[in-house]
């Protein structure tokens, strides 16, 4: 077993030990939340879906006590909703058949405070037993400050193996803001119109969130599909769904690089791109 803190929960679908399962592990997802993973690293989950030669493995940080709740669950006290949430996780790695699942059950605040080790310290054993080739993380604009955190304890616990440790590529993904306001030239199109069943599979299995007051699941399709068609202004749609992605392998290859300098700098290009299409008109 790898040392990972005592609330830590790891489960492996397909029953294989867990050493060979997080090895064999090619695409890692790591969100803050049950159900990020499958809001936001679908491109993964799609890319080592039903084959033996790439694997998706997970990593839900958070311990999900915190979520809204109305309708049938809205008398569940923190901790039925939490056990509630990590069941629905793990269904989840089931039916997207994961290499992996680990449910880390930090608090939001410990993820949010750059001064705790213990996140940063779970993440990096993680890495360090599955040396993944890609990673999906939370995209560093995103408004929800825990995503934001979890984000930047995934760099600091990259940053911590040596350089030929680390994985090839990574990338920042959409949840709680979308990255359609990028300049073009710098979005990484992620394609996954494959597969619609199974998208639709995964996100409905979170339950707590649909019927605790929020469509997660048709707003997620909904936006893959918006990006799909509003992807080019002058040619027909050549997906029927697409995320968009903010390339951050940058960040992991270079330790000294400030990441809000880094997230600014895509601001400022837009901000550019908006001020010549003006004058342009003008």
């Amino acid at each position: 077993m790898i040392p990972l803190n005592p609330r830590a929960r790891l489960m492996v679908p397909d029953g294989a030990a867990i050493p060979e399962a997080l090895r064999r592990t090619t695409h890692l997802g790591i969100g803050a939340h049950q159900d990020d993973l499958e809001f936001m690293a679908f491109h993964g989950i799609l890319a080592c879906y039903d084959r033996d030669d790439q694997w998706f493995g997970g990593v839900t940080v958070t311990d999900g006590r915190g979520s809204s709740r109305t309708g049938r669950f809205k008398d569940w006290t923190d901790d039925q909703i939490a056990a509630e949430r990590i069941r629905e996780q793990e269904a989840a790695a089931v039916i997207g058949r994961y290499a992996f699942m680990a449910q880390l059950g930090h608090p939001s605040q410990a993820v949010r405070d750059a001064h705790e080790k213990a996140v940063r310290d779970d993440l990096r054993h993680i890495l360090e037993a599955s040396r993944p080739e890609v990673v999906y993380l939370h995209n560093l604009a995103d408004k929800h400050d825990t995503h934001v955190g979890c984000a930047l304890r995934c760099l600091e616990a990259i940053r911590q193996l040596p350089k030929a440790e680390r994985p090839r590529k990574a990338y920042g993904c959409e949840v709680w803001r979308d990255l359609d306001w990028l300049v073009d030239g710098e979005k990484t199109p992620m394609p996954v119109s494959a597969r619609p069943e199974l998208a639709r599979a995964l996100n409905e299995v979170f339950a707590t969130q649909i019927d605790g007051g929020k469509r997660y699941d048709l707003a997620v399709l909904g936006r893959r599909t918006a990006n799909a068609t509003f992807s080019h202004a002058h040619s027909a749609d050549q997906e029927t769904a697409m995320q968009w992605a903010m390339d951050l392998t940058a960040l992991i290859r270079d330790d000294e690089l400030d990441p809000v300098a880094y997230v600014t700098g895509f601001i400022d290009r837009l901000k550019q791109d908006v001020i010549s299409r003006l004058r342009k008109s003008l």
